[in-house]
């Protein structure tokens, strides 16, 4: 298939890299595919582009000393070339008294993550799902900019211990910003299957939040009641799960959740989980490890329940990995998370609020407090006031500092839609006071 090697091309090539290594263990890691793009601006298509490569990289042990090399290029030298600097550099270290083996093989479940409707996707098939956002937003006088762009890619991971692991996956995503002189509006879909995006969706919801947006007024920072729409939620959840859920912040003490698993820390409306294999979000099999991903619901009811396992962290405590590895010793990762739905509607959640702001998205996050997950950021594309459980302005957009244990311990109604964003499956959710320490000129 063009633009990818094929799982028993992938698999010999990983193979060959692992008889020729003079170490007493070797994994590889090969990854690459194809990717495609259409990029506009200004209701104008200005590039369209596509891009196909592969990368392999090699780890070499001997003993606890252990060497790491990559290459972008798979012919027979470059790849020698990688087997041989890795070997060096793992004969020129000193022993890593950490490291903890690597692992054996295990079955991998099955999972559908290739589409060929995305990717025989063409350029053309981009060009009108850009021109249904385009035509929307010239007929209201607006510019959208954007991009549409779809692809394949391949991980292919082998270690000389008997892993042999290989997975092929999809993804396509379309994103526009809808502008005009005084407001502006964001709407995106993705997806494995290229059929499930609705680019007329895309383009309404976009255009129809440049719209509300005209001519924001200012509105003091403060606290205020907010509704997070399922971006911004997403945004925040990301940071809740990033170091937070991970089994070795746990134990070094560099978690929140440090000394409280099996505690009550969240509201009873708060339950989510990584879920490799569910189809909803980006599925993926196994970790950058080999190791087959297993489901983990890190908060059931607002009780904290599970952490993150990769192998040296479920080795160091005599765990099983839950397949949340990464091939460079990062720690335990997250990669398709899901948060349970509620039983409300944005709409309910509008009237019910007294004063209040409405949040399309965050921008430019940061974290600002690891342990307490302070996180710092902007709202963007689409801020409105909520007065009396009626949306009567768009406002200008604030900057806001507030810790995500207290948004997801306090927020008291939670949206009955999921949506996907970035590697989550989302609700939007209320949440009665949240902190916006200052306010921006657009």
């Amino acid at each position: 298939m063009r633009g990818l090697l094929g799982k028993d091309e992938a698999l010999k090539m990983a193979g060959r890299v692992i008889d020729a290594s003079p170490g007493d263990m070797t994994e590889v890691l090969i990854r690459g595919g194809v990717s495609r793009l259409t990029r506009f601006s200004d209701n104008y298509i200005h590039q369209n582009v596509s891009d196909s490569g592969h990368s392999l990289t090699v780890k070499v042990i001997f003993g606890k000393k252990i060497g790491t090399a990559s290459t972008n290029s798979l012919d027979e030298d470059a790849v020698k070339d990688a087997i041989e600097a890795a070997t060096r550099v793992a004969e020129l270290q000193k022993p890593n008294e950490d490291f903890e083996g690597i692992p054996g093989p295990e079955p991998i479940p099955e999972v559908n993550t290739f589409f060929d409707s995305t990717y025989e996707f063409s350029p053309l098939d981009r060009a009108m799902g850009v021109k249904a956002i385009t035509e929307r937003a010239a007929a209201k006088g607006f510019k959208a900019a954007g991009a549409y762009s779809t692809g394949a890619s391949e991980l292919c991971i082998a270690n000389s211990l008997g892993v042999r692991a290989y997975n092929r996956s999809t993804q396509a995503h379309l994103r526009t910003v809808v502008m005009s002189d005084t407001g502006s509006g964001y709407a995106d879909a993705l997806a494995t299957d290229v059929k499930d995006i609705d680019p007329g969706l895309v383009a309404r919801t976009a255009v129809e939040k440049c719209e509300a947006s005209q001519n924001p007024q200012v509105v003091p920072a403060g606290e205020y009641e907010v509704i997070l729409e399922p971006r911004a939620v997403a945004d925040l959840l990301s940071y809740l799960v990033r170091g937070g859920f991970s089994a070795s912040a746990v134990r070094e003490g560099r978690s929140f959740l440090a000394g409280r698993l099996g505690e009550k820390i969240f509201t009873d409306l708060f339950s989510f989980w990584d879920d490799g294999l569910d189809p909803r979000g980006f599925p993926m099999p196994f970790d950058l490890e080999g190791v087959p991903k297993e489901k983990v619901i890190m908060v059931d009811k607002g009780v904290a329940k599970g952490l993150l396992y990769d192998w040296k962290s479920a080795k160091k405590e005599g765990k099983r990995s839950t397949g949340h590895g990464g091939f460079g010793g990062w720690g335990p990762m997250a990669a398709n998370l899901f948060m349970a739905p509620g039983d409300s509607t944005v709409e309910e959640m509008i009237k019910n609020t007294k004063r209040g702001i409405l949040v399309t998205r965050f921008h430019y996050t940061n974290m600002a407090h690891p342990m307490k997950v302070l996180v710092t950021g902007m709202t963007r594309d689409g801020t409105f006031l909520v007065e009396d459980g009626k949306v009567t302005k768009p406002v200008k957009n604030f900057r806001f500092t507030e810790s995500a244990l207290k948004v997801f311990g306090t927020m008291d109604m939670v949206g009955k839609e999921l949506h996907r964003s970035g590697r989550s499956v989302v609700p939007a959710i209320h949440v009665p006071a949240f902190t916006f320490t200052g306010v921006t000129e657009f």
